[in-house]
């Protein structure tokens, strides 16, 4: 089955605590991070994930969209991230390796992004050290943008060496998922979907997230 992460940044920031209680039957809570340098946008921080881990008892799935998180990722993981992603792009692979053995050896799950432009073999020589892949199906840094489907080769080629070297690891697709994406998506080999608008704009959210999942 399916496992879908509404993101918050789709969420009424005035009334966080609310829309995250109204996604409670979701598997994962995604958390958008972003710092105004990698990315063309600033969301949140640390004191907000301290926020949300009270007030919630889901998975949170925290996507760090911040140059050198190497900085960051210990707090965010002691702030109450369960799952923690950092981008190939963002730092050295000697740093983003670093990333990942610090989220392990704070017992959270840990992963890789990969942009647009990115090709999929940037994810290699993390692979073996991730429980989760993400491919971004939007240019990263703002919610609501169209479903690139041109990055589906890309999800395919991933799942693929998942399958081949027989890993316990996620693939996550993130950007533009709605009824009509998230089965195109899944198809190609995600197990994970990111879903802002989708979810937070639509009548009967429950019966949306079920709807995804399909």
């Amino acid at each position: 089955m399916l496992k879908i992460a509404p993101s918050i940044l789709a969420a009424d920031f005035a009334n966080l605590e609310r829309d995250i209680r109204r996604v409670a039957e979701a598997d994962y809570l995604h958390v958008d991070v972003m710092d105004g340098l990698f990315v063309p946008n600033i969301s949140l921080g640390i004191p907000v994930v301290q926020s949300i881990r009270a007030v919630t008892g889901m998975a949170l799935d925290v996507h760090l969209m911040i140059d050198r998180p190497v900085r960051y990722v210990e707090a965010f993981c002691r702030a109450g991230a369960d799952i923690v992603t950092v981008h190939v792009e963002a730092d050295s692979r000697e740093n983003t390796l670093r990333c990942l053995e610090l989220v392990h050896s704070l017992g959270k799950r840990a992963g890789v992004v990969l942009k647009p432009g990115t090709p999929a073999q940037e994810a290699l020589p993390f692979l073996a050290r991730c429980d989760m892949v993400l491919v971004m199906t939007v240019e990263p840094g703002f919610g609501g943008q169209s479903f690139m489907e041109d990055m589906m080769p890309k999800v395919r080629q991933v799942r693929a060496w998942i399958e081949e070297r027989g890993l316990d690891c996620e693939l996550e697709v993130d950007g533009g998922i709605g009824p009509d994406t998230a089965p195109i998506a899944a198809a190609a080999g995600a197990n994970v979907l990111v879903a802002g608008s989708a979810v937070y704009r639509a009548a009967d959210i429950p019966g949306r997230i079920r709807e995804l999942r399909g």
